[in-house]
């Protein structure tokens, strides 16, 4: 499915910060009932057990009318896309396991593609949900309960067929062993969820339940194969060395652990001539071809033994795509535009250890990452600052609050939960240092001693920073990718240049996914952008509900503030509340001063050996690689004529 922008609520774990793997995340639904166009017809019946009328509809829109109607193809894909073909990419470390539900093992990358949601977003529809395993969805004005009818032709991919009963079994799957951070936000939600037909169910929700994310809560779940889970015993808080039986367009061709993995286009996938699937799912096999580092994996590119690479490294998009493949037209080098919120990458403290409860201490790290250094020395000057969780759009905190913002944050300044200076500074912009060197000016060093020495932190002999107890303040930058090298190493020297003991601990993926999830860290990469529609996902980032053990709230941030924020945000139930609930959380968010903003880009880096094609123009919320590109064999044909490919 295309990327959603509204990525409120997570099943499953974030594989890692270097590769944006599409996860099973939908926004959630409104509490508002749109008055549905022409292209979003609707029925109202009267409800069995109230006089309310009764909604009928093949989608949800939470913020004005779905731009799709009933039977409608995305407008984005192309309808004539060629099928076949093989798309082949790479991944850094290894997998040892294909269950992303779980914190334990390495996933494999893009498992999802053999999954699919009982409702999807379009990438040209920020709030609409749309009916995909179901046809529609009835509901009262008050979302009290939802009733979904399922599709009757929808089978798993060993040909049985997918019921009500199979969707149930799913979700009381995930509610009795999904990840913690997850079943932490929306237990207690539901008061049932029952069975109504063999392919229909009801949901029926608890006043708790915010109304703006009920039809987000139906439609996010992926349903498995119950018959499968009985027979195999298998566990989704377990890892696994086969993939669940579900119902996508792929099933696992082969899989050599930690080389390499194939996915190959089900023959017989259900809903290969459904309309919402037109120009979609294109390529008869995709491969995942994994290798150690990072140059290497270019090398291999060059080589034509994988054929699409998503760029990651500024250094490599600015320096390395001159090879013969490229200057003979027979790689394509794109930069494409991307419309969604920024990634808000940045390194996070480790809020868990004594040394970065201190705001101060923090405050003082943050001063010396030289991001106009880098950008200019490191990064040929591809980048923007990351400034806000919500970068790029318009729920990003600006100046000084005003208006209806300032009136969200009041309250929580009489009662003493955030300084009165949250309501007359400007929203916290990351420190400007100067391009000109890496070493921060003097100004700036001196500021920062003297915050780590109001701290309690003073230089020893050994030029050392050291605590009351002789504790040396110690900065671990737990890293696994070793093109970060050349940009943790300035930044600690600059750390180490006042007394810190900073290092950079590099470690295989294996060690560091466990020691990430662990917590055995002081500083490591992380990417908490949001969405264009927050929500209760929102917890799962930033509240302290799931501050003890969260693959997303790795910081383990617990702020009183930061929670009533949030549950203000959850409320909302119009975009005139939503957007200075959510401005107002994030100038709170950026003053917490958790986060050591890095750096983004609003576009995508793209090469690909000339034998794909893609929608022009493409949609504004996914680059879709997998979705809806597709493999053009006339172009591939070329390539093996001029003995460019094999």
């Amino acid at each position: 499915m295309p990327h959603r922008p509204a990525r409120a609520i997570a099943t499953s774990r974030r594989l890692s910060e270097d590769a944006r793997r599409r996860s099973f995340i939908l926004s959630l639904g409104s509490l508002i009932v749109m008055m549905w166009g022409a292209a979003a017809a609707f029925a109202q019946t009267e409800g069995a057990a109230t006089d309310a009328p009764v909604i009928v509809s093949h989608g949800y829109s939470n913020f004005g009318a779905l731009k799709y109607g009933p039977g409608e193809a995305f407008a984005y894909v192309n309808a004539d896309a060629p099928k076949g073909g093989e798309v082949s990419l790479w991944a850094q470390g290894g997998f040892d396991s294909f269950n992303i539900y779980t914190r334990k093992g390495v996933p494999a990358a893009s498992t999802d593609l053999m999954y699919e949601n009982l409702m999807i977003s379009a990438a040209d529809d920020p709030y609409g949900l749309y009916c995909y395993l179901c046809t529609t969805v009835e509901y009262p004005e008050s979302l009290d309960w939802v009733v979904v009818n399922l599709r009757d032709d929808v089978t798993f991919s060993d040909g049985t067929p997918m019921t009500a009963e199979d969707l149930k079994f799913t979700i009381d799957l995930f509610l009795e062993q999904g990840i913690a951070e997850f079943r932490n936000v929306i237990e207690g939600y539901f008061t049932s969820i029952e069975v109504t037909g063999p392919h229909q169910i009801r949901f029926e929700f608890n006043e708790e339940a915010p109304k703006r994310d009920r039809m987000g809560l139906v439609g996010l779940w992926n349903p498995f194969s119950k018959a499968w889970f009985e027979e195999t015993g298998a566990r989704l808080d377990d890892s696994s060395n086969v993939p669940f039986l579900g119902t996508g367009p792929y099933v696992l061709d082969k899989a050599d652990f930690g080389r390499s993995i194939v996915y190959a286009k089900d023959p017989d996938w259900w809903g290969a001539d459904l309309p919402i699937n037109i120009g979609r799912f294109n390529f008869d096999r995709v491969r995942i071809e994994y290798f150690a580092d990072s140059a290497a994996a270019f090398e291999a590119f060059k080589a034509g033994e994988y054929t699409m690479r998503i760029e990651g490294s500024s250094k490599e998009w600015a320096t390395s795509y001159g090879f013969p493949a490229v200057t003979n037209g027979y790689v394509k080098v794109a930069t494409l535009p991307d419309g969604n919120i920024g990634t808000a990458q940045g390194f996070v403290f480790n809020l868990k250890r004594d040394t970065w409860q201190d705001p101060r201490v923090r405050d003082a790290v943050r001063m010396l990452f030289n991001f106009e250094w880098a950008n200019d020395t490191l990064f040929y000057g591809l980048y923007e600052r990351s400034f806000s969780f919500w970068g790029g759009s318009d729920l990003a905190a600006e100046g000084v609050p005003e208006g209806p913002e300032r009136a969200v944050l009041e309250p929580l300044v009489a009662e003493g939960l955030l300084p009165e200076t949250i309501l007359t500074d400007p929203a916290v912009l990351p420190p400007v240092n100067e391009a000109g060197q890496n070493l921060p000016p003097r100004r700036v060093l001196r500021e920062a001693s003297a915050l780590l020495a109001e701290a309690g932190w003073t230089p020893g002999a050994d030029g050392l920073l050291r605590n009351a107890e002789g504790k040396t303040l110690d900065a671990v930058f737990l890293q696994f990718n070793p093109s970060f090298d050349r940009i943790v190493n300035p930044y600690i020297e600059n750390l180490r240049q006042i007394g810190i003991n900073a290092k950079l601990d590099r470690v295989d993926n294996a060690q560091y996914v466990e020691r990430r999830r662990t917590g055995d860290w002081d500083l490591v990469n992380h990417s908490p952008g949001q969405d264009f529609e927050p929500s209760i996902g929102l917890k799962q980032w930033f509240g302290s509900e799931t501050a003890e053990d969260s693959s997303r709230n790795i910081m383990a941030l617990r702020d009183p503030a930061v929670d009533r924020l949030i549950d203000e945000v959850i409320a909302a139930q119009t975009l005139d509340d939503l957007k200075p609930r959510v401005r107002a959380l994030d100038r709170v968010l950026r003053a917490q001063g958790f986060w050591v903003p890095q750096w983004e880009k609003a576009e995508h880096w793209v090469a690909y050996w000339d034998m794909y094609g893609h929608p022009d123009p493409l949609p504004p919320l996914a680059l879709g690689t997998l979705d809806f590109w597709w493999h053009d064999a006339a172009g591939a044909e070329r390539l093996r004529a001029a003995g460019a490919l094999k």
